[in-house]
């Protein structure tokens, strides 16, 4: 009787060691794996006064944040008496400015950043193009295409053009203009996706 037990006993103590041996002991010696990676993001906590506090056409321009292209208020000076072609380039190079100015400390702090360089300037339309062009002193095609997604979101949401989410550029030396549209896929990744264009005939 005794003899039959041994081998039952035997099997017990050995699944009871294997049944120890598959959990998950606790430790008391303390992990530091770090902080939690820093993730971007892409909104102010709270609204910039700065921009707010300067007198003039309340406007759009797009920073990039991330891997997208984002939103953010501005105001542009536009003086009085200008006709309709005169202003859309007032409106133009005003954007212009701003985009190419550094972001605020909080846009900063938040994760935005501009790759439009200064000394970019706008000019209206030349004989027979169509009064809504808009002629850069970088042509459009030597921008890269985070710069020229951001020129071109901003000036199609923006008085520069006729609100239809696009807008007609051409550089000092190119012979014909384009209109370029701004798209979902060109804001969500700009990096990867340039504004889709086409040529445009004369006024």
């Amino acid at each position: 009787m005794t003899v039959r037990r041994l081998p039952a006993l035997s099997g017990l103590v050995v699944l009871a060691a294997l049944l120890t041996g598959c959990g998950i002991r606790a430790t008391e010696v303390p992990t530091d794996y770090g902080p939690a990676p820093s993730r971007v993001r892409c909104s102010l906590t709270e609204p910039d006064a700065s921009a707010g506090a300067a007198p003039g056409l309340p406007a759009r321009v797009f920073l990039l944040c991330g891997s997208s292209l984002v939103a953010v208020d501005r105001t542009v000076r536009v003086p009085g008496g200008a006709t309709d072609s005169g202003r859309r380039v007032l409106v133009a190079q005003g954007l212009l400015n701003e985009l190419a100015e550094q972001p605020s400390a909080a846009e900063k702090e938040a994760g935005y950043t501009s790759d439009v360089r200064r000394g970019i300037t706008v000019t209206g339309p030349r004989s027979g193009e169509p009064e809504d062009t808009l002629r850069l002193s970088t042509a459009p095609d030597d921008l890269t295409s985070y710069a020229l997604a951001q020129v071109v979101c901003t000036f199609s949401d923006s008085a520069a053009a006729e609100g239809d989410g696009s807008v007609v550029l051409a550089g000092p030396a190119d012979r014909s203009a384009r209109r370029y549209t701004c798209t979902d896929e060109v804001r969500a990744r700009p990096g990867s996706n340039e504004p889709p264009s086409a040529e445009v005939a004369g006024g």
